[in-house]
């Protein structure tokens, strides 16, 4: 079973890693969910199925393509594992693709959810959600870039991303704020 996995991943790597990806992203949502909804709440709610679709698509077919191009792009680019290119590979892909990353997240939930103005959360949630990914994303991509081969990276990020999509999970569920009425 683990060679026809790997033949797979060696074949189709793009789906490989969307699938797994997309897998760990919903997993997260459905964990805050049934944390929240069957465990925490005091009447027992049902899961809410077309919040984990939404994110089955972010997680599918908008982060996994784009995680595996950058990562692509970013080995490519930088080749090697000395602390010069690991800065750089971090300081990239923290102030390059993370603000990307949020933005396309925020935008495409309000997007699929219909809201009105889709760049209302965006607005009130980038900054605080930015500055926890600083705290979670530095550390775990250090050891990413130390130390994963650059064939697992979408996978080794997507195990991090199960526990980082519980964060963004809770900052999605704060409240916002709505705009006042102009008179």
């Amino acid at each position: 079973m683990l060679s026809i996995a790997r033949q797979f991943f060696n074949k189709n790597p793009l789906i490989a890693n969307s699938i797994v990806y997309g897998s760990l992203y919903v997993g997260a949502e459905f964990s805050q969910q049934y944390i929240n909804k069957k465990i925490l709440a005091p009447t027992k709610e049902k899961i809410d199925m077309p919040t984990l679709g939404r994110y089955a698509v972010m997680g599918t077919f908008c982060y996994s393509p784009t995680l595996y191009t950058w990562y692509k792009w970013l080995d490519g680019t930088f080749p090697g594992s000395t602390h010069k290119i690991v800065v750089k590979k971090l300081l990239l892909d923290q102030f390059v693709l993370t603000p990307f990353l949020l933005t396309m997240f925020y935008i495409g939930m309000s997007l699929m959810e219909q809201k009105d103005d889709l760049l209302l959360e965006l607005k009130q949630k980038f900054i605080p959600t930015f500055q926890t990914s600083c705290l979670f994303w530095l550390p775990a991509q250090t050891v990413n870039f130390l130390f994963i081969s650059p064939k697992l990276r979408v996978i080794y990020v997507g195990s991090c991303a199960f526990a980082w999509v519980n964060i963004l999970c809770w900052f999605k569920r704060q409240a916002v704020q709505e705009k006042p009425q102009e008179n």
